[in-house]
C-alpha cells in the first residue's frame, strides 16, 4: 500500500495513546505460543486497528469513519475502537458480520 508507513505511524501514535489513558491490551485472546510482548504486537496489526489508522489519516478531523469487516470484531479491537473513538473524538461504525458496532466518545451502542 503507498501509505503503508503513514498507516503504522498512525498506528504506533495511537497505541501509545491508548497505553496512556491505561489501554491493556487483552492478551489471552492471542492463541500463539509467543511472549507476551509478540502477543501485544500481533493484537495491535488486527485488520480493523489499520482500517481506523487509514481513516484518521485519510479523512478530515471529525468525519466519522464507516469500516466494514467480514469477521467478527474481537474483544481486544473492540475495547481499543471504543477508547480510539474518545481518544479523537471521531464516530467509528465497524460492520462486521453479525452486527454494526458504532463508537461514540468512547461508547458502543
Amino acid at each position: 500500500h503507498p501509505q503503508t508507513e503513514e498507516i503504522y505511524s498512525e498506528l504506533e501514535r495511537l497505541s501509545l495513546l491508548m497505553k496512556d489513558a491505561g489501554y491493556i491490551p487483552d492478551t489471552k485472546l492471542v492463541l500463539h505460543d509467543v511472549e507476551e510482548g509478540q502477543k501485544e504486537q500481533l493484537l495491535s496489526y488486527h485488520s480493523e486497528k489499520l482500517a481506523v489508522a487509514f481513516g484518521l489519516i485519510s479523512t478530515p478531523p471529525g468525519t466519522p469513519l464507516h469500516i466494514i469487516k467480514n469477521l467478527r470484531v474481537c474483544v481486544d479491537c473492540h475495547i481499543s475502537i471504543m477508547l480510539i473513538s474518545k481518544l479523537v473524538g471521531r464516530e467509528i461504525v465497524v460492520r462486521d458480520c453479525s452486527r454494526f458496532h458504532c463508537f461514540n466518545n468512547g461508547v458502543c451502542s
